[in-house]
């Protein structure tokens, strides 16, 4: 009974070695909470051997910023620690990072300035002792963090989550980095001020000041995604165009190939009435190039080339081979939403193998280009092949990465040099060259991480 007596009074008055001793699972409840909150409402993809890293980490370095390191400075640490932490043990992007922070801490606040002004009035307690009586501070940070469980919940039920944020273009980025670095500050000024003056201001006007913060940043945002997503209608709208393009020379060609329809059936009767087996053959193959060559136009679109990058950069280089008398052939199998690389370095690679191609192709009596983008479930790879007819069958297929080298006048080209420093930098990215009397070839082949 002593020992029940001692401990009701240790939970009942001022304690600090009680509130020390509560604080360390209240830490690791508070990042276990956070994890499951952001990792939802921002759609980030991680395993429960991810989370469980994470939060172990974090609770670790909040137990230990907290005993050892005197507020604010604290509390600058964990701001600057937990953008860095989820960019590690996530692998998400800076501005994931950030908004990985400040949503939990804008909800945690606003929670905590609801409770404990709730507490305060039913209990009808000085505003200090919620921070020094260990019983006190149990319940209200146990009823905050129940409160942020419970938004994880809805924002799961309700697929309540962030997507646009996968598909932002460089420029938009460093926009939202920007705005949310200084989200960040603001909010870390507004904690310190509303901790030190909390039971000094009115209740409203630290709830008045929370609101407008929180309608700041909310409009601000919303300005941001309703501008990007005017670039994105901006962007289909450009992509439509090329498709457009697209449709049009493929309702040429059939055109042509129906005009002329009598006179390939009449070609092929005429090989047929003297037996010319061979001739007809020949004929044939022909014939074939061009149905292919409709055939190819007909995959040329966004529906098949699910990413607008990569359907832009293919439809901008077929027409630049189209005009040059090239024959491109294209096979694409693969969704580009679940490519293994960026994007962005994807289509920088893909951009210059066939500027290559067609540079190389257009000095050759058969102009052709071979495109293939496909998965190789087998090796557990995907893989960009790109072979081309080509005239000096003399190049060093091991030079032609080096910088500075080129079968340009005064050694001027850089492309294969920065196709060579991309596939440096990844692991799991690989490259083949090759070469035969006809075709060179080359094959960049990306695994799974």
């Amino acid at each position: 009974m002593n020992i029940l007596n001692k401990i009701w009074f240790d939970l009942t008055t001022t304690n600090q070695v009680a509130l020390n001793i509560l604080a360390i699972p209240l830490t690791f409840i508070e990042a276990i909470v956070s994890t499951l909150l952001f990792t939802t409402f921002l759609n980030i993809k991680s395993s429960k051997r991810q989370k469980i890293l994470y939060i172990l980490f974090i609770a670790t370095i909040g137990i230990i910023t907290a005993f050892f390191i005197p507020k604010p400075y604290s509390n600058l640490v964990t701001f600057i620690t937990i953008p860095l932490a989820t960019m590690f043990f996530f692998k998400i992007s800076l501005i994931k990072g950030i908004l990985a922070e400040i949503v939990p801490v804008i909800c945690i606040t606003i929670m905590e300035l609801i409770i404990t002004r709730l507490i305060l009035i039913i209990f009808n307690i000085p505003y200090n002792n919620l921070f020094t009586i260990p019983l006190y501070r149990f319940i209200s940070t146990s009823l905050i963090y129940f409160s942020i469980y419970i938004l994880y919940k809805l924002s799961k039920h309700y697929n309540c989550n962030i997507t646009i944020l996968d598909s932002l273009n460089s420029k938009n980025k460093k926009i939202i980095i920007a705005n949310l670095i200084f989200a960040l500050i603001i909010i870390f000024m507004q904690m310190y001020l509303i901790g030190y003056y909390n039971d000094r201001l009115p209740s409203f006007i630290i709830l008045i000041n929370i609101l407008f913060l929180g309608a700041y940043l909310f409009l601000s945002i919303y300005s941001m995604v309703k501008t990007m997503k005017l670039e994105k209608t901006t962007e289909d709208l450009e992509k439509e165009k090329l498709y457009n393009k697209t449709l049009q020379i493929l309702h040429d060609n059939m055109r042509a190939f129906k005009h002329d329809f009598s006179n390939i059936i009449a070609g092929i009767g005429g090989y047929v009435e003297t037996n010319d087996l061979n001739g007809l053959k020949k004929y044939y193959h022909q014939l074939l190039q061009d149905c292919n060559q409709v055939n190819n136009l007909s995959s040329l679109n966004p529906n098949t080339i699910n990413n607008p990058a990569v359907y832009a950069v293919l439809a901008n280089k077929y027409y630049k081979a189209d005009n040059l008398g090239i024959k491109i052939t294209l096979e694409s199998f693969i969704d580009y939403n679940k490519l293994n690389m960026e994007i962005y370095e994807f289509t920088r690679i893909l951009g210059i193998l066939l500027d290559n191609a067609i540079e190389a192709a257009n000095e050759c009596k058969d102009k052709l280009i071979h495109v293939i983008i496909r998965n190789d479930l087998k090796q557990n790879r995907q893989l960009l092949i790109v072979e081309n007819t080509y005239k000096d069958k003399n190049i060093n297929v091991d030079k032609i990465f080096e910088k500075g080298f080129s079968t340009k006048p005064n050694n001027t080209g850089l492309g294969l040099w920065e196709v060579n420093k991309i596939i440096s930098k990844h692991k799991n990215l690989a490259r083949y060259t090759t070469k035969t009397d006809k075709f060179f070839r080359q094959q960049i082949e990306i695994y799974n991480e």
